[in-house]
């Protein structure tokens, strides 16, 4: 393994092991020692309704309240192209959970009374509440490759199946907040949890109507994002600009869990249609209809149906396809980016659909999907091409290297009666790399190196450290070129007033992009290093000459550079008498690239794979007849924990992708994608392979008695 590889400890394990981390809920004033002021929202508590009048108490001195009327710049967040999104509500509210506005004082407990006591008349309005009743479209797509119609129209059987995915809370440690100062030259420092501090900027500049000059965005220590720290944190950050501006003093709010999990966005629940049409045993066309449900407004689900629709075949290559994708709005919690943005549910539907094909011509489900496994040179779902090697086929032989897939496979095939009942399911994933299109020539991201006098390194840069190892990968990249020490190359957390706009900290992108742009900068740093003196060096993106445009209209061409890979099994265990599952193994082999760090990509492998498990076997959410998240609470959501999957093993295989540093790609992503789809197939195996059709996330207990009784019925028997 490449010597970058060697594991190094985190620059900030240190000070968040002590406790020595300041989170935006630890300032106990702002940077000029001035008190701050508590800010909560008042949160709509109807799905759609016109606000007649909001009642306010008597506000005592100190105390104000701040909405849409106090908003001096656009009532709309800006997020990429897209600002449907109020920041306080207008005329009507849209969801329950929308901000109508703000209170803001002193003292907390004051604060809650305050926003206890105001009274919102509404005008009810018939909400949207079901993702099948949906008809207004946020970004809709539909293209394909071939003639579908006539394979369909001569297809000797076709396949057709409906799957359905529902909400995942990203459950980060530490919950939304950020808070917002006004300084003495007119400017506003914001500041708080978040993925994206130049995102914050644009949204805050928007809002407040001004210069970007008069706005800087700060990303503090923060726990945890997997996506929800992308978007969000923009609204949030509007609202405490506005409300500073107002009260011309530090404003601070921090979401509770409650409100965090009720109000905050979600993973797309979504409904996909597949067809497959088979002619002499073959695959001749495969028909995708991918519904995804945006929420009350569209954030950036545009962005995560365009990768939806661009993942639509998985990891196969089929002669004919159409695909047809709506990302729909209803009149619930706006939904967003997640850890795969799009990829797990269009790849549980894909790798479902394989399995049941595989089963109607009785053929063996992993020597049927080798037949249409994508190879290099072949074309990708959207015309573009796959540039560089395919190594799923070598990892297929590792995972069953590693858990005894085939023999397994052919044991739990035979019948089983008992109580206790097992399967294993693969799954086979692939993770496009990067901002989709050209989004990343086309904006121009760059970083920068700064070189002390004293021979100190200073990366500025605008990715955030989100847990994903970003503060110290990349002064590893930076060091390893320069020849110094680890401890000489620093990574602060970005502030926009002083380092570059090196993109967003989502889509796999940060190690495979920004870390190459540090690579050939650290490069051509030690080819001018003068000692002694203080020196700058710039390096801007620029597009592969390999890469074939995209066209975002006719959405043709690259989607994106290149894709990370991914094998996974699952062995599972159901008791038959209570419906309950037991995972007793999961094995990962992921192709990722060169680990920049090896611990490091392990622990994302590990912690990826879990989380989709969970998506697959536990993380149920969902909402009332009036539109009300119904999980508010750990105790009624519930995530996995180690001891949910004793026996999980991750494995890498590196097949090294030229344009990143040393060979790396994207890593963050690619582990979660394909877990589901293997869960499931496990699940179904031992609940009896030629009876069930588990096609719903997540599998629920109530899901498997349902098919258990189903089994009885079909024996002559009046229930278990």
């Amino acid at each position: 393994m490449n010597t970058i590889s060697r594991s190094v400890v985190k620059k900030d394990h240190e000070p968040k092991i002590r406790g020595e981390s300041v989170f935006v809920n630890d300032y106990t004033a702002a940077g000029d020692a001035r008190p701050i002021l508590t800010g909560k929202l008042l949160h709509a508590s109807v799905a759609r309704a016109k606000v007649l009048s909001v009642e306010l108490p008597e506000l005592p001195e100190g105390y104000c309240y701040v909405d849409a009327r106090d908003v001096p710049g656009s009532n709309h967040v800006l997020m990429i192209t897209w600002n449907d999104l109020p920041v306080f509500c207008d005329e009507t509210v849209e969801y329950i959970g929308e901000a109508i506005g703000m209170v803001v004082g002193p003292d907390d407990q004051e604060v809650s009374r305050i926003l206890g006591e105001i009274k919102v008349n509404y005008e009810p309005l018939d909400p949207v509440l079901d993702l099948r009743e949906a008809t207004e479209a946020v970004r809709e797509r539909d293209f394909g490759y071939g003639d579908p119609e006539k394979a369909f129209a001569e297809a000797d059987s076709v396949i057709e199946e409906e799957f359905e995915t529902g909400y995942q809370e990203h459950a980060y440690l530490e919950p939304q907040g950020f808070m917002a100062e006004p300084e003495e030259d007119g400017k506003m420092f914001v500041h708080g949890s978040c993925q994206c501090a130049y995102s914050v900027q644009d949204a805050v500049v928007s809002v407040l109507g001004c210069k970007y000059r008069d706005v800087h965005v700060l990303q503090d220590v923060t726990g945890g994002g997997f996506g929800g720290k992308e978007a969000f944190p923009s609204l949030l950050a509007s609202q405490v600009a506005v409300a500073a501006q107002k009260m011309k003093a530090p404003v601070r709010c921090v979401y509770d869990r409650k409100e965090d999990l009720a109000y905050s966005f979600k993973r797309h629940p979504s409904l996909c249609r597949y067809k497959m049409a088979l002619k002499d045993g073959k695959v001749t066309a495969v028909d995708c209809d991918i519904r995804l449900n945006a929420g009350a407004y569209c954030t950036l689900s545009g962005l995560v149906l365009d990768r939806a629709a661009a993942t639509a075949a998985g990891v196969y290559s089929f002669p004919n396809l159409h695909v047809h994708a709506a990302a729909l709005k209803t009149n619930t919690v706006p939904n967003d980016a997640y850890r795969g943005f799009g990829g797990p549910q269009v790849i549980f539907a894909m790798e479902r659909l394989m399995d049941h094909a595989a089963k109607t011509l009785g053929a063996d489900e992993v020597a049927f999907r080798r037949q249409y496994l994508v190879k290099q040179g072949d074309r990708t779902v959207t015309e573009g091409r796959h540039h560089f090697p395919v190594p799923l086929p070598e990892m297929i032989d590792m995972l069953d290297a590693a858990c005894g897939y085939w023999e397994k496979h052919a044991a739990y095939a035979k019948p089983q009666n008992g109580r206790f009942r097992r399967g294993i399911g693969m799954a086979l994933a692939r993770h496009g790399d990067g901002l989709t299109g050209t989004t990343e020539r086309d904006l121009g991201f760059s970083i920068r190196l700064r070189k002390h006098p004293d021979g100190r390194v200073e990366v500025l840069a605008a990715n955030a450290e989100i847990g994903q190892g970003t503060r110290t990968t990349f002064p590893k990249i930076v060091a390893h070129e320069l020849g110094i020490p680890l401890e000489k190359v620093s990574y602060q957390h970005p502030d926009t007033g002083r380092v570059e706009n090196s993109g967003p900290t989502s889509a796999s992108r940060s190690l495979m992009i920004v870390g190459e742009l540090l690579r050939r900068a650290a490069i051509r740093l030690r080819e001018q290093w003068a000692d002694g003196e203080e020196q700058e060096v710039r390096e801007s993106y620029t597009e592969p000459d390999f890469v074939i445009s995209f066209d975002l209209d006719k959405f043709r061409g690259d989607a994106f550079p290149t894709d990370s890979w991914s094998a996974c099994a699952v062995e599972a265990e159901v008791d038959s008498f209570t419906g309950n599952t037991e995972i007793l193994s999961a094995v990962g082999v992921f192709d990722v690239g060169t680990p920049v760090d090896e611990n490091i990509v392990i622990g994302q492998m590990e912690g990826g794979f879990l989380q989709g498990l969970g998506y697959a076997s536990m993380e149920q959410m969902a909402y009332d007849g009036t539109g009300r998240i119904r999980n508010n609470s750990f105790s009624d959501y519930l995530i996995p924990t180690a001891a949910d999957v004793p026996k999980l093993k991750t494995l890498l295989h590196v097949e090294e992708y030229p344009d990143g540093p040393y060979g790396a790609k994207g890593a963050g992503e690619m582990p979660l994608v394909g877990a589901a789809a293997a869960y499931a197939a496990a699940v179904e195996q031992a609940l009896g392979t030629d009876k069930h059709r588990l096609n719903r996330l997540p599998i629920t207990v109530e899901d498997v008695m349902k098919e258990l009784y189903r089994e009885e019925e079909s024996d002559g028997h009046d229930s278990i």
